[in-house]
């Protein structure tokens, strides 16, 4: 997939502009994501200079590369209950402590098809840079949500 394909204008506007990224955020995932065991280490790096867009790329050679975006700048409605435990885990008081990822599929190449996972966001400690991927229980947030509104 080229990063080309991933131009923000090709995407929605995000509805409030985030906070002015890192360059590259390290990231230690306390649990790998479903289907790439031994995968634990990434790097999180803005695909896009507003940081709207990310790459969460393993630092292993020939590891997985997952295109993000932050949650507050495309769904700033999205408040999901965490659990407690994850939010033990990582060390967070409470859930807007959190920054929160969401992980793009762009079926076909098709920017204008391009959707976020909110029923599985990845959660950030951005003090500790640790990690996970969090299964959302409640039912109440989609699986594909549209980039495009």
């Amino acid at each position: 997939m080229s990063t080309d394909l991933m131009a923000p204008s090709a995407l929605a506007a995000p509805s409030r502009k985030p906070a002015t990224p890192p360059a590259v955020q390290t990231l230690t995932l306390t649990e790998s994501l479903p289907g790439f065991p031994g995968h634990r280490d990434y790097v999180l790096v803005p695909a896009d200079p507003a940081g709207v867009l990310c790459w969460l790329q393993s630092v292993t050679p020939e590891g997985p590369r997952f295109l993000t975006v932050a949650a507050a700048a495309y769904f700033p409605e999205y408040v999901p209950g965490l659990p407690a435990s994850a939010l033990v885990e990582l060390g967070l008081a409470d859930s807007s402590d959190a920054q929160l990822f969401c992980l793009v599929t762009v079926p076909g190449g098709d920017v204008a098809a391009a959707t976020a996972n909110l029923r599985a966001p990845l959660v950030v400690n951005g003090d500790t840079h640790r990690a996970r991927q969090v299964v959302l229980t409640d039912g109440l947030h989609p699986i594909r949500r549209p980039l495009r509104r």
